[in-house]
């Protein structure tokens, strides 16, 4: 009988529980899993903490090149903890989930400051760095140290929420301990780092989140969901998401060959990084010329006419779309204009913008001002 998921204290015993289970899976990582990455089989923990935060909300083949430039720009810690701020973000430009960068700063430096500059080796002091969670700290502690600490991901929630046929929401509290207590019992001891990979890989690209390979799958004997016709249903998610739209009107105030920036500061999406300055409305609104003229002079009164307007761009995010319009407004002099800094295009092109503003600053459209 398979185990059922209100019994979270209730496993499999004999052929389909652990016993047969994790030997399956090393077998078929040992004779099968033909997965390369530069990170597989690396033991400095900087750089499997690096290739950790890296992925995290995005797809390997995105990652990946950003990985081998932060590896070349920043090889060690102390490289990465001395950088300058605005470089790094520059490298994390286009990568999103920004907090994510800011994290990265911040634990290689209290790293330098709290662990004497050596990465620490124990699950909790590891588990204490900025921007670590369980999943990140049970991956550097068993890839980099050999520790037995189990990954939870959203691979290893799958596999198991089939194998079992575990139909409790992985997003609740219980749900989350359920899983991580099966993730535990499944764990090899003796090699963690090894069963660590092996899961994950099987998740990614064998028990996949759509068209998964059932037909050649070596744990289909055994597996509820496949029995039951209901892989695609598992696992299950509690919460829906709710995306709202925003609508971003930026003003692009030049004077001559310089165009005025500013540095997004509020706890909001892209904190840190370069931005126009902005009108945001709650919804999208149509306006003749006239109106345009007359909402760019609130901010910056000189304007006399707009030269152009592009958009809308647009960018999915997690929990919300945002759609950006350019207004091009020429000026004759940098007088009476909102709070920000002057620059041309060479140094526009040193600063991080988030990626909506750079698939702009790129785009013929921007091309046609004569300025980037």
């Amino acid at each position: 009988m398979p185990v059922s998921s209100s019994s979270p204290s209730r496993r499999q015993k004999g052929p389909v529980g652990q016993p047969w289970f994790t030997p399956t899976l090393l077998h078929w990582h040992a004779h099968h899993n033909q997965r390369s990455m530069p990170w597989k089989g690396e033991k400095d923990p900087y750089k499997i903490w690096l290739s950790e935060i890296i992925l995290q909300q995005t797809r390997v083949e995105q990652g990946l090149a950003y990985y081998l430039r932060f590896v070349e720009a920043y090889p060690t810690i102390a490289d990465l903890a001395s950088a300058d701020d605005e470089a790094v973000f520059k490298l994390w430009e286009g990568l999103g989930y920004y907090s994510r960068c800011r994290n990265l700063l911040a634990a290689a430096r209290q790293v330098m400051q709290q662990f004497e500059g050596r990465f620490p080796n124990n699950y909790n002091d590891i588990l204490s760095l900025k921007g670590v969670g369980p999943y990140t700290a049970a991956a550097i502690a068993s890839f980099g140290f050999g520790l037995p600490h189990a990954v939870v991901d959203g691979n290893v929630i799958r596999v198991l929420a089939r194998f079992y046929g575990i139909d409790e929401p992985f997003d609740t509290t219980t749900g989350k301990q359920r899983f991580t207590q099966e993730a535990d019992a499944h764990l090899a001891q003796d090699a963690p780092a090894t069963y660590n990979q092996a899961i994950m890989d099987f998740g990614a690209t064998v028990c996949k989140p759509a068209a998964p390979l059932c037909g050649t799958c070596p744990m289909q004997s055994q597996c509820v969901a496949f029995k039951q016709q209901r892989v695609e249903s598992l696992p299950v998610k509690s919460k829906k998401l709710i995306k709202r739209d925003r609508y971003f009107y930026y003003f692009l105030f030049r004077v001559g060959k310089q165009i005025l920036v500013r540095q997004r500061q509020a706890k909001d999406i892209w904190q840190d990084l370069y931005e126009f300055p902005l009108v945001e409305e709650p919804q999208p609104v149509e306006r003749s010329e006239t109106e345009w003229l007359q909402l760019a002079q609130q901010l910056a009164p000189q304007v006399k006419h707009i030269a152009a307007m592009h958009g809308p761009y647009r960018q999915l995010l997690t929990h919300q779309t945002i759609y950006a319009s350019f207004i091009e407004c020429p000026l004759p002099s940098a007088k009476a204009v909102p709070a920000g800094q002057w620059v041309n295009a060479e140094t526009l092109r040193q600063l991080a913008f988030p990626k909506l503003l750079r698939d702009y600053l790129t785009s013929s459209s921007a091309a046609q001002t004569n300025l980037f």
